[in-house]
This record gives structure tokens, C-alpha cells and sequence, in this order.
């Protein structure tokens, strides 16, 4: 038998998947995840095939393809193998219930995955899911509640974590500017982007630069929240992220439309209509009598 070791490929193909999602490359991740999966199912492996499976299934969430992993991911729950993949399915069942709009369900999903982390010592696991539980929180407009909850993930994640913890600087940045909090707001904003920009994760951007495009307009800075939108805007059209989308031309047509410059409103605001409530008409005019800003929440 001729090269590596079946459990180096394995273990090289999870590697570089990790490594493809950090840098924001999902597709490329999926595949890579998929390849070692089919190492281990060929290998007679069932708790590599788990491990796997629960890999490929973080990814698909992200990409928005997560609702056939749930059935997966709970059998994979159910089974018990260790610790380590119980956390990994818990945490993929209650992000994707959290994209389905299922807070209960995600809820309680994401407290099992930090009982798992906490027994397995992991910091990073059990930052993953404080943040978790704090995002559910915050999609459910419980500002004070997911502060407390992101200020519990800060504390536990690693200084190195870079693009989780540039993301949890992300969450808690869009939580001050929610309350009012600008200064500290930009501040960590701010250290997000930096943080997404050496990593070159330029999907992870569009959520940090979304919450900076509403921290803007908060602040009366339309030029910066236009900037921070039409990059966002840019992203999400590259990485054919619908919500990131939809966030920008409700961001952009309310900043067209608190600068007086209505035709560009109705084209930010048309837009939204049309690709996303086409059978609400009335709504660009609506919109541009409102204060957006009141209206939506950008984490639910």
C-alpha cells in the first residue's frame, strides 16, 4: 500500500477544512469535509464519520443549507459517542434552529452544548457557546441578557481565537451601539474589522460592517454608514448571503433617505421589494416614512 496512513487523510482533510473556514472559504470547506467523511465511512469509522458529518454540517449551516442536517445531527446526538462530537451536533442543531427562528429550540441546544464543553475543559467550546446563547438573546431583543452572556464568551475564548473571537467583538460592538454606547461601540467594532481584515475572512465581514454602518447612522455619520453598507452590500452579493443583503438596502435606504436623497432611497428600498417581499408594493413608500433603525434587528 502506497502513501499516507488512512487516518493522516483523515486528519488532514478535517485540518485543511478548518482552515478554509477560517478564511471564509466555505464552499471549498464543504468539500473538503465531505471528502472526509467518505474517508471514514470507507474506513468502517463510525466516530470519525461523526466527527465529520458534524463538520460538514457547521459549514452547510453557515451556507444557509442547514435544515436537512438536523435530522442528521440529532441521530448523531442521540448515539452519544463522546463528549467532544455531542458538543459539535448540539451546537449545529441549535445554530440552525437559530436561523430558522426556533429560539426555544436553539436554546436548549445551546446549553447542552456548553455542559458538554465545560466537561471537556475546552475554553474555546465553551466561549462558542456563551456566544451561542447570547446570540439567540439578542435575536430575541434581549439586549441586557446577551451582553451578559457575550461578556461570559469574552472572558472564556483564547486571546488567539481570531475570527470567533473577532465575531464575538462583532456581536457585543452592534449590542452597545443598540444602547446607546457609540464610543465603546465603534471601539470594538473597529477591533473586529481589524481582525476579519488580517485574517482575510471577507464573508465574516459583512456582519461587523453592517453593525458599523448602523453605529454610523446612529452617530449622524452618513458618509461612513453609506461606506461601511456598500461594502457590506458588495460582500454579500459575492458571497450570495441573502440576509446580508436584504440588512444592506434597509441600512443604505435609510441613510439615502435621512440625507434627503429620495431617488436613492426608493432604489435601495425598491430593490429590498422586489427581491424580497414582492407582493408588499407599498412598501418602499412605507419605509421612507419610518426610522428603519427602529424596525429591524440585524443579529435575528
Amino acid at each position: 500500500m502506497t502513501g499516507r496512513p488512512l487516518a493522516d487523510d483523515f486528519d488532514s482533510l478535517r485540518g485543511l477544512g478548518e482552515r478554509l473556514v477560517a478564511a471564509g472559504r466555505l464552499e471549498e470547506a464543504l468539500a473538503a469535509f465531505e471528502r472526509a467523511l467518505q474517508t471514514a465511512a470507507d474506513a468502517g469509522d463510525p466516530r470519525q464519520a461523526a466527527l465529520a458529518a458534524c463538520n460538514r454540517a457547521a459549514v452547510a449551516i453557515a451556507l444557509d443549507r442547514g435544515e436537512a442536517e438536523l435530522p442528521r445531527q440529532r441521530a448523531i446526538l442521540m448515539r452519544d459517542f463522546d463528549d467532544v462530537v455531542s458538543h459539535l451536533a448540539a451546537y449545529n442543531i441549535a445554530r440552525q434552529h437559530e436561523r430558522a427562528k426556533s429560539f426555544k429550540k436553539s436554546l436548549f441546544y445551546a446549553r447542552i452544548a456548553l455542559d458538554r464543553a465545560r466537561l471537556l475543559g475546552r475554553q474555546d467550546w465553551i466561549a462558542g457557546s456563551h456566544n451561542q446563547i447570547a446570540n439567540v438573546l439578542l435575536a430575541e431583543s434581549q439586549v441586557d441578557e446577551a451582553i451578559r452572556e457575550y461578556e461570559r464568551a469574552a472572558a472564556a475564548m483564547p486571546a488567539t481565537a481570531g475570527v470567533p473571537r473577532a465575531q464575538l467583538l462583532g456581536n457585543l460592538g452592534y449590542c452597545r451601539a443598540l444602547q446607546g454606547r457609540l464610543r465603546e461601540a465603534f471601539q470594538l467594532l473597529s477591533r473586529s474589522l481589524r481582525l476579519l481584515i488580517r485574517a482575510r475572512a471577507e464573508r465574516f465581514q459583512i456582519s461587523t460592517r453592517l453593525d458599523l454602518c448602523f453605529a454610523h447612522l446612529e452617530a449622524g455619520r452618513s458618509r461612513d454608514a453609506r461606506r461601511h453598507g456598500l461594502v457590506a452590500l458588495r460582500l454579500a452579493e459575492r458571497a450570495g448571503d441573502a440576509d446580508g443583503i436584504r440588512n444592506a438596502l434597509y441600512l443604505l435606504g435609510e441613510e439615502a433617505s435621512l440625507r434627503g436623497d429620495q431617488a436613492a432611497a426608493g432604489d435601495h428600498f425598491g430593490r429590498l421589494q422586489r427581491e424580497f417581499f414582492p407582493g408588499a408594493a407599498q412598501l418602499p413608500s412605507f419605509l421612507m416614512t419610518v426610522d428603519v433603525r427602529k424596525l429591524i434587528n440585524l443579529h435575528a
